[in-house]
């Protein structure tokens, strides 16, 4: 069976390094198929460029398999592409149209600069959990399973704000650069479970410091982050936040 061959134009922001001048070039005609995925899609064309003595174009990625948030490209307008749920990764040629262009950026905030191309520097997130440091438990032996009795219902939603993968398509997506859903899942996944809640108040504190001053934006609740995140991360983990930093400082 002949295998379905589409072509594609891909629109890519080129930039030579963090203070160089970036700019848009197209790439006509580029070879994939359908069940192509986006980054194989991407390997194709650096596969074209290098045969032809061109310097390939540089993007992030790691497992790909949608676990761990390395690919983060701005596609057609939307953190990761037109995909619902899922990463760069998880995206295929199937969901653009023979002979379409598609635009590919990197993600736009202060806080994510260039480092090349379609590559960003995204340090500022583990900054923001390393402020969050350390969760005091007994490292003593293993306790009874029954000893520390966690409703399903608060396991869930811990396990749920855990799936953040910190890709930084919430950022991406917000007009202001916010890192709230980020943040606000870090501190929820631990802050609903008995193991965290010794050093909750100072957890809220310091992460929330931290993303002000890393230059994050602020939220202005227009919901974006949590519509283009890939792990479906729920908004409602922003209130609980605030509701966290708030008790915090009424506590100093």
């Amino acid at each position: 069976m002949e295998e379905n061959i589409m072509k594609v134009n891909l629109k890519v922001w080129r930039q030579a390094g963090p203070k160089a001048k970036g700019g848009f070039v197209t790439y006509e005609g580029v070879e994939t198929t359908p069940d192509t995925s986006f980054l194989e899609t991407l390997d194709i064309l650096n596969e074209m460029l290098i045969e032809k003595g061109e310097e390939p174009v540089v993007f992030d990625h790691d497992c790909r398999e949608g676990i761990c948030g390395m690919c983060s490209l701005y596609i057609n307008g939307h953190p990761h592409g037109p995909a619902t749920a899922a990463t760069t990764c998880q995206l295929y040629m199937r969901r653009f149209a023979d002979g379409e262009t598609i635009t590919v950026e990197p993600w736009r905030s202060a806080a994510f600069p260039v480092i090349k191309d379609l590559m960003v520097d995204r340090n500022a997130f583990d900054k923001i959990q390393q402020a969050g440091g350390y969760v005091s438990f007994n490292c003593g032996g293993a306790q009874d399973a029954n000893s520390l009795p966690i409703s399903k219902v608060m396991a869930d939603e811990a396990m749920d704000s855990a799936s953040c993968i910190g890709c930084g398509a919430c950022v991406a997506a917000c007009k202001n650069g916010s890192a709230m859903l980020f943040v606000s899942a870090k501190i929820a996944q631990l802050s609903r479970l008995p193991q965290g809640a010794v050093e909750r108040d100072r957890r809220a504190l310091a992460m929330v410091a931290k993303m002000d001053e890393l230059g994050f934006g602020n939220c202005t609740n227009t919901g974006a982050c949590a519509a283009e995140c890939p792990k479906s991360i729920k908004l409602a983990n922003i209130a609980r936040m605030n509701r966290e930093f708030i008790a915090a400082t009424c506590k100093k």
